[in-house]
């Protein structure tokens, strides 16, 4: 099955549908064909929508888009939500693995025990949760 991010005007994406894969590769020949995909869901969910793949496996677009997301046109990618307001995008986020899209603004206090803190947003600060 393919997938398909419906995207709003500022690239936000809204949902996710599913597309047979026999929609992008009529003929069979093992090459899918993007723009079938999105012919497809625009005749489903009408010609005002846009849409872009989106890869299950994470083999194209940086990661599997979700509902919130924001597709960066620029660089083909889809980056995940910002957690928190005080978050800012990591320099490298067009290549790092999706828990290192947003930096807070401190490091967290220690990397070998991410379940043993919280950020707290009002303080901008890790808590210890012990």
């Amino acid at each position: 099955m393919a997938h398909f991010a419906e995207i709003d005007s500022n690239n936000i994406v809204l949902g996710v549908n599913v597309i047979n894969n026999e929609v992008l590769d009529p003929e069979g020949t093992g090459t899918e064909d993007e723009a079938l995909g999105i012919a497809k869901c625009k005749a489903l969910w009408g010609e005002d929508t846009e849409w872009v793949q989106t890869s299950y496996n994470n083999n194209f677009r940086k990661q599997f888009a979700g509902k919130g997301f924001w597709f960066d046109a620029a660089n083909n990618v889809f980056i995940g939500k910002q957690p928190f307001e005080s978050w800012t995008l990591s320099e490298d986020y067009v290549t790092a693995e999706s828990i290192d899209e947003w930096v807070p603004p401190s490091p967290h206090p220690d990397p070998t025990a991410y379940d043993q803190y919280w950020w707290h947003e009002p303080s901008q600060t890790w808590v210890n949760q012990e």
